[in-house]
């Protein structure tokens, strides 16, 4: 059976599975339930300066973008870090980790970008017992205002600066919770990592408005007639998380460096392509408040199913193994040619393929009197649309055609070698280069 445990830059859990930074994670009584429930461990939700406590606001904190089936896909929140008293989440977080000493902690933090506030508060809460920190540079809303959060996270230089402040004061490992309000996650990544970081975990919530109210003309969620913009999480970020980690694990200056996964793991599965991606662990947070705790049992069992059949017998031997194919448009091998094939045993006959292909696409699926619907391999591209309109699973299938064969559309011969742009004849600066 495969050995879930994991060690991540020095922190080991008996699983991969850990709570982000958010409400499931604010106070002692959420984090023993989901530590009973199987977590493998949790990023205490953000602490931030002693004094006054945080104001969040009092009525609605999260919106939400649902499927036809009201299935949640995203959410987007306007919390704001803990509105508890520093010492309160300190005393807490000791309590925890001494009952559970088998989980990760880790403490996000979040203070002025002031060196003396970053050194004060790290050693009061390394008394906690806490396994390690995560510097909070994500948050787009409330705390960017004041020069925290994304606001800090957009600046390279102050990522690398405040990441040195950090580990001048602590032996425990920190890691650089990463913003995706950027143009390009190098930067920020690359910054962390000479600033001495020992791990990122990226993505943290996009900037977001997820909808407006018609009635009261005013997004939601709405405060007194008002709304403002939050952070976007959930399932529909899942693809801009796992790009945004492949950029990290496949870049030479950033590959090796340590990832912790974030953004819309929602089961087994996503874990799996997160950790194949680069990540040495992921951490969940709208799966668990849509669905509750346990739900991390479905996704242990799920994983170690799926690494038994694979072979694997640990969750390192996963890492990073799509990295290598991930790559650049210019590298894909463009004498590689398939053809979209309908089984029509299988077909319903809903015409959402022919809709799609006639109005959008290529115009290469016929349709008979009697909904027959057939692809027109001279006009077919290959671009796959109809595959992903289509609502019966593997009724429209891509068919490779072998070498040797010749393409309709073409006229070509499908050739052996493969070939990509930067060789292309029509690419001016491979001519250039002949």
């Amino acid at each position: 059976m495969a050995d879930l445990t994991t060690t991540f830059c020095g922190i080991t859990s008996p699983n991969p599975f850990w709570l982000a930074s958010a409400p499931p994670t604010d106070k002692e009584y959420n984090v023993r339930r989901a530590f009973e429930a199987g977590w493998g461990g949790v990023v205490w939700k953000t602490l931030g300066e002693d004094g006054p406590p945080i104001v969040n606001v009092n009525g609605p904190r999260y919106g939400a973008v649902w499927g036809a089936d009201r299935r949640l896909l995203g959410l987007n929140n306007i919390e704001l870090i803990t509105d508890r008293p520093l010492q309160v989440n300190l005393d807490e977080m000791t309590r925890v980790k001494k009952d559970y000493p088998d989980r990760a902690l880790i403490a996000s933090v979040m203070v002025p970008c002031e060196e003396a506030a970053w050194k004060e508060i790290l050693p009061r809460i390394a008394e906690t017992g806490c396994d390690g920190f995560e510097l909070n540079f994500g948050c787009p809303h409330g705390m960017a205002e004041r020069g925290m959060g994304s606001a800090v996270g957009q600046v390279p230089e102050y990522i690398e600066m405040v990441t040195r402040w950090c580990k001048e004061t602590t032996d425990l490992p920190v890691i650089v919770k990463l913003t995706p309000n950027v143009t390009n996650i190098l930067g920020p990544a690359q910054a962390a990592k000479d600033g001495g970081a020992d791990a990122v975990s990226l993505i943290n919530t996009i900037n977001s408005i997820t909808s407006v109210n018609l009635d009261t003309m005013s997004p939601e969620p709405m405060i007194d007639g008002k709304g403002t913009h939050g952070g976007y999480c959930g399932p529909a970020v899942k693809p801009i998380a796992l790009n945004m980690v492949a950029e990290i694990a496949r870049n030479p200056t950033t590959h090796g460096l340590p990832i912790s996964g974030i953004g819309g793991v929602t089961t087994w599965r996503d874990a799996a392509e997160f950790i194949a991606l680069g990540a040495g662990n992921v951490q969940v947070c709208t799966a668990a408040m849509t669905y509750g705790f346990k739900i991390v049992q479905e996704m242990v069992s799920g994983l170690s199913q799926w690494m038994d059949e694979q072979g694997h017998t640990r969750v390192e031997d996963v890492v990073g193994r799509a990295v290598p194919n991930v790559t650049d448009w210019q590298y894909l091998n463009l004498n590689y040619v398939t053809k979209a094939r309908i089984d029509q045993d299988a077909c319903i006959k809903c015409g959402r393929c022919y809709a799609a292909c006639e109005d959008t696409s290529h115009q290469a699926i016929s349709m008979s009197p009697d909904r027959v619907f057939e692809v027109m391999d001279d006009e077919c591209v290959a671009c796959n649309l109809c595959v992903n309109v289509c609502p019966v699973e593997d009724c429209i299938t891509m068919e490779t055609l072998t070498p040797g064969a010749v393409d309709e559309r073409t006229g070509k011969t499908v050739e052996e070698e493969p070939a990509n742009w930067t060789v292309h004849p029509n690419n001016p600066s491979a001519t250039a280069a002949e």
